[in-house]
């Protein structure tokens, strides 16, 4: 007798209905992982809003309104049907899209396009391999190493900030407006594209206006809109603003989903406050969730938070030898992060059309 044949047999006892369950479950995810890359390809060709303007169409007529590949076309389109996005007429060849799914994937439907959204999937799984050899040897992926990434991200801030600022985000400050429009000393920190302060600054032509980010690539397009628009009440250029080097400079500090990825976010949010002036205000926008694992099971984007938390957030932080706070920090260890910073009063606040994000009023 071998001393494998000595050991006692294990035996385990599973329900086989939940089991079943579960294995259904992840084919149902595999599914819509899949047919996420086919949206995210259905908004960067423009299809969907091609198709949008189109009654039922066939493939050819599709392909030739988008100037795009028939053949590619065709195939997409069956992944679109079988996904249940668009609606196949068998007897007549054509395809259309119901206007209640176009009102969340056509570039027309402004915050509600999903279909933007899901450019992530691609965006992250590019880097995947990278990922991978940091679980292993630790360390983080840097900002570099991510295709496209400003790009979609400069898409998606068009849509959910630089849109919502004025009959949205500036009213969740008594008199902010009025402020601009007299004229005040305005810093975006980790601004990206420079998207929004480009829009703030040519609505508020009175305020003086200082974007800073870390990556000269991103700060491109933001250089171009201020050449193109002559906004001069706009500087727009590289800093480390864990470096900030600011004191009682500004009336107002933005940050648009920027704390959580920084490499020391305790001493970036120490800069903000002694670059604000007494009575000034810091307005910073971050992902709405709760720091306690457990809170967070029923969150409707629980999963993507964690998967972009693991694949940016948390690792281009690592990358810095940096804290890799994540993405999901939460609102009860923000809160306590701004106060440790001096920011005693703090109000949380939330918009009815944003299930993303937090909006922290700090004066």
């Amino acid at each position: 007798m071998t001393a494998l044949e000595t050991q006692p047999q294990l035996t385990t006892s599973i329900d086989q209905k939940k089991a079943e369950q579960f294995a259904g479950s992840l084919l149902s995810t595999l599914n819509n992982a899949t047919l996420a890359m086919m949206l995210s390809i259905g908004h960067r060709t423009g299809l969907f809003d091609v198709m949008a303007g189109l009654p039922a169409s066939t493939s050819p007529q599709i392909a030739q309104a988008a100037n795009l590949d028939e053949r590619y076309v065709r195939e997409w389109l069956g992944a679109m049907v079988v996904g249940r996005v668009v609606i196949y007429d068998p007897s007549a060849k054509t395809y259309v899209l119901p206007a209640e799914h176009a009102a969340f994937l056509t570039r027309s439907a402004g915050a509600n396009n999903i279909a933007n959204t899901m450019q992530w999937v691609s965006v992250l799984g590019a880097v995947e391999t990278q990922v991978i050899d940091k679980f292993r040897n630790g360390g983080g992926v840097h900002y570099c190493e991510f295709h496209r990434f400003h790009e979609v991200m400069a898409s998606e801030s068009d849509s959910t900030v630089v849109n919502a600022l004025e009959p949205h985000i500036l009213p969740l400050v008594d008199g902010l407006a009025e402020q601009l429009e007299a004229g005040i000393d305005v810093l975006e920190i980790g601004c990206g594209s420079g998207r929004a302060s480009c829009w703030l600054a040519e609505r508020f032509p009175n305020s003086r206006f200082i974007a800073y980010d870390l990556c000269e690539d991103a700060l491109e397009v933001g250089a171009a809109i201020k050449k193109e628009k002559k906004l001069d009440n706009l500087t727009i250029t590289t800093r480390d603003i864990t470096e900030l080097g600011h004191e009682d400079a500004f009336d107002l500090v933005l940050a648009f989903d920027v704390v959580h990825d920084q490499k020391d976010p305790a001493k970036v949010l120490d800069n903000v406050r002694a670059a604000l002036r007494e009575g000034a205000t810091f307005l910073m926008v971050d992902i709405a969730a709760s720091s306690y694992l457990e809170k967070n099971m029923d969150h409707p984007l629980g999963p993507m938070f964690y998967t972009i938390s693991t694949m940016h957030c948390m690792t281009v932080s690592l990358a810095q030898d940096g804290e890799g706070l994540g993405t999901v920090w939460g609102e009860e260890l923000a809160v306590q992060m701004l106060g440790d910073a001096g920011f005693n009063d703090v109000q949380v606040k939330r918009l009815d059309h944003d299930i993303m994000n937090n909006y922290y009023i700090c004066q």
